[in-house]
């Protein structure tokens, strides 16, 4: 009678799941799930053991029910769709349950020495005639020194532990190939050092991470018109011109702007690149984007167009229309992220001896000359943003009645915000003390309507390259693509 019980149970648990009376996946079910599956072929031979013996139908509904238990509980868990996939994204649901997989994995390693203790010190006391299953036999014959019993205990302990480990190992590869946050550096980085114990931990913690992110981003996503339609929300009067910062060029298979120009271009947006230098001089580099604009006018047949400048292509932007007299020709100008006076980071640096600064400066240029950069400069590109020098440039380059100025700003929460500003975010922490998204202090973002300074909830933070999708990286609390779009979509409204 109690074999009929046993099969009984092991058939519905997962007759359960499948006609989802419960969902196997959910932690109020995983846990007593990974408390006891590991140890299922030794509880089974001690069932068996225990239980009085019977032979025909019985055992061989009771091995059935066992192989079903075992085959779908597994397959069910590794490979499951989420029934609850907010996102409406395949690719999402793949990431997010590789997320489950890593919680569960952890869950079964805390429970594997639970289940020992438990089987040592409990079950002798609960079931008196089973006894512990892990009690050593120990035989006196030569034969029998290496028995049956002592061979299944060691098996069903190889068993648990790669049971556990598959969850981890399958979680990780889920998010491996289909997380876009991770990047090439966080890839190359798991990819190095995932075997390394203790290290698996942090590095599981940081794609788990990830993945959250992703999901969170997209269920948000989901609910907002701009990535599901196509339509002329973006479609401004006059074309756009995307100008880039410092260090950086407008190459043809990595945008600077990330996923940003696609999506304003979905919704009828005519988007240009300043196509400056990555460190030419304000006064070289406006010469560039001012041919850039003429083309623009010239193939759009209109008179104007708006610029979206990021970091140091504000500035030159300003000098563009100020110096340049390009003001009747720029509806509006939107400065990211800008220094207008200046950055702290570089009052820092002009502490070092000069010969360490052109020293550092030329070690900078050479990559770039290898890319076929025109003569990089460096060391007096940078020295255009020191505040002192950005102050005299605000004398020279007023605002030019006309055009419509507007600026936004971002900061980091600490210095794990990115780990690619990481160290400068420090220095200017310790400079004012004040707050910066890496490279700017607020108070410097701010010119002409300041729109305020955006930010998450989250410890995570916006860094200076988060404001253009630099990394193409979804985070938590904070949609650029979305801030992007509704900035344009607001230049289309106020006629620009």
């Amino acid at each position: 009678m109690q074999i009929y019980i046993w099969t009984i149970i092991l058939f519905t648990i997962p007759l359960l799941d499948l006609i989802r009376v419960y969902d196997l996946s959910k932690k109020k079910w995983l846990i007593p799930y990974l408390f006891f599956a590991p140890h299922l072929p030794l509880l089974v031979y001690y069932i068996c053991d225990y239980l009085p013996k019977s032979s025909g139908i019985s055992y061989v509904l009771f091995w059935t029910s066992v192989v079903f238990f075992q085959l779908y509980t597994t397959l069910r868990v590794h490979f499951h769709r989420l029934r609850k996939n907010e996102s409406g994204s395949t690719r999402i649901g793949i990431l997010y349950g590789g997320r489950n997989l890593i919680h569960a994995g952890n869950i079964g390693l805390y429970l594997l020495p639970l289940w020992y203790v438990c089987c040592y010190l409990l079950l002798p006391k609960l079931f008196p005639a089973l006894g512990n299953p892990y009690r050593i036999v120990a035989y006196e014959a030569p034969y029998e020194s290496f028995p049956l019993h002592t061979f299944l205990i060691s098996a069903e302990v190889i068993y648990a532990v790669i049971f556990v480990w598959l969850f981890l190992a399958n979680g990780c590869l889920r998010i491996f190939f289909t997380s876009r946050n991770l990047g090439i550096v966080k890839r190359l980085f798991i990819c190095l050092f995932m075997w390394v114990p203790f290290v698996q931990l942090y590095l599981a913690h940081i794609m788990c991470r990830a993945a959250k992110d992703e999901y969170l981003v997209a269920v948000h996503r989901r609910d907002i018109e701009a990535f599901h339609v196509q339509d002329d929300a973006c479609a401004t009067k006059y074309p756009l011109i995307l100008l880039h910062g410092i260090g950086f060029r407008d190459l043809r298979f990595f945008n600077y702007w990330g996923r940003i120009p696609l999506l304003l271009a979905n919704h009828g947006a005519r988007i240009y690149y300043g196509h400056q230098k990555a460190w030419g001089i304000i006064e070289e580099n406006t010469v560039v984007i001012a041919k850039t604009i003429d083309r623009a006018l010239e193939e759009n047949n209109c008179d104007k167009v708006n610029i979206i400048a990021h970091s140091k292509g504000g500035l030159e932007a300003r000098y563009l229309i100020s110096s340049m007299g390009y003001g009747d020709r720029v509806a509006s100008l939107t400065t990211i992220n800008t220094p207008h006076y200046g950055s702290e980071l570089i009052t820092l640096l002009n502490k070092l001896p000069d010969s360490i600064y052109r020293f550092i400066a030329n070690c900078i240029n050479r990559p770039f000359i290898l890319a076929g950069d025109d003569k990089p400069d460096c060391y007096s590109s940078s020295k255009q943003l020191d505040p002192v020098y950005c102050q005299e440039f605000n004398e020279k380059n007023k605002d030019v009645p006309g055009v419509y100025y507007q600026s936004y700003g971002s900061v980091m929460r600490s210095c794990f915000s990115d780990s690619l500003l990481s160290i400068p975010y420090l220095l200017m922490c310790t400079c004012k003390g004040r707050q910066n998204d890496g490279l700017v202090d607020i108070s410097s973002v701010q010119w002409g309507n300041f729109r305020g300074i955006l930010k998450n909830k989250y410890r995570r933070g916006i860094s200076h390259g988060d404001m253009i999708d630099l990394k193409r990286e979804d985070i938590k609390g904070f949609d650029v693509l979305n801030v992007f779009y509704e900035i344009v979509a607001e230049l289309k409204k106020n006629g620009f």
